[in-house]
């Protein structure tokens, strides 16, 4: 299974030790997580100017991202989708890597429900699917 997670969700993870930090270890335990450069700048960016991590705690975390998720590049829509043009890349990269959830806590993004057939998420409804997941028998 792909998961794009939005930004909020890394920076909730790394900020935090809450149901963010919890989930993306679960993702990285029983998902490919997509990630972009565009991803990795923003949260750079807001782990910087918000959260005011020092840096080199910054490119540790940026490091692990690097080396845990997948990097993809994206296509550009030549229209924008959401209200917010920067979730047009989060949008742009799950269609492109066909993925098979887009979580966030975005309300912009989430009010969409789903993008291109793909379901957008809340952290909690990925965590129950995850888990259902888990426990059913194969």
């Amino acid at each position: 299974m792909k998961v794009v997670l939005d930004s909020n969700i890394y920076i909730a993870a790394f900020a935090s030790r809450g149901l963010c930090a919890s989930l993306f270890e679960l993702c990285l335990d029983s998902t490919t997580i997509i990630i972009s450069d565009y991803i990795l700048s923003e949260v750079s960016g807001i782990l910087t100017e918000k959260i005011k991590l020092p840096s080199s705690k910054i490119n540790e975390i940026i490091d692990y991202l690097q080396d845990q998720c997948t990097i993809m590049q994206h296509s550009s829509f030549n229209k924008r989708v959401c209200r917010d043009s920067g979730d047009d890349n989060i949008l742009a990269l799950a269609k492109d890597s066909r993925a098979d959830y887009i979580i966030t806590g975005d309300k912009d993004l989430l009010i969409l429900e789903k993008f291109d057939s793909i379901p957008i998420i809340e952290p909690r409804a990925f965590w129950n699917i995850i888990k259902k997941k888990s426990q059913s028998p194969e």
